[in-house]
């Protein structure tokens, strides 16, 4: 139980994918400007990264490694998450039309955030049993959600301030980033 207490505090802020290990940082920058967006992103997200870590080790330990397929770990874990994704992104299309709207072109993105491949890949590599896998999966994808959240609401308060022409827009986005990590830098010393 411990150790399972500190692989999810672990990945949710101590290696945080987007500012410890700087995985998914496209869909943080791009959704990070309103806070809904960034929720519902965050939602679909942790769906993806828990179902991938499931199917994926599943698929790894049941049928790459038993027939040594394990060079085809890449493109088959690749096909695991687009699938899912699509899945995802007709579940969002008939519940929240709104959310669907909102999130545009990034539902998408979801196939291609190295974030989901990244967890897939390291959830094999650090060696983790079917239900660390999930777990660790499923915290990855909060401490992504938590990332974007936080960046969503200094971007949406920085809306009501004046701001210098050089700052606006990507390159102030990238500073708060780097503060953001500077600051889950100092959950470190934690575990």
């Amino acid at each position: 139980m411990a150790n399972i207490i500190t692989i999810f505090f672990g990945a949710v802020f101590i290696n945080n994918f987007v500012l410890s290990r700087f995985l998914g940082i496209c869909p943080f920058l791009g959704v990070s400007k309103k806070v809904e967006t960034s929720v519902g992103m965050g939602m679909a997200v942790t769906f993806v990264m828990g179902m991938a870590s499931l199917v994926t080790w599943l698929l790894e330990y049941y049928v790459l490694v038993p027939n040594s397929l394990e060079y085809l770990r890449t493109i088959v874990f690749i096909l695991v998450i687009a699938s899912l994704v699509q899945f995802v992104e007709l579940v969002i299309r008939k519940v929240s039309p709104t959310l669907y709207q909102a999130l545009g072109i990034f539902l998408p993105l979801i196939t291609t955030n190295c974030a989901v491949l990244g967890v897939a890949i390291l959830n094999i590599q650090i060696g983790y049993t079917l239900f660390e896998a999930i777990v660790f999966g499923v915290a990855a994808a909060i401490g992504f959600t938590l990332a974007l959240v936080i960046m969503a609401g200094i971007r949406e308060q920085l809306e009501l301030v004046f701001i210098p022409e050089h700052f606006r827009g990507v390159s102030l986005a990238l500073i708060i980033a780097g503060i953001l990590s500077i600051a889950f830098t100092g959950f470190q010393g934690m575990m």
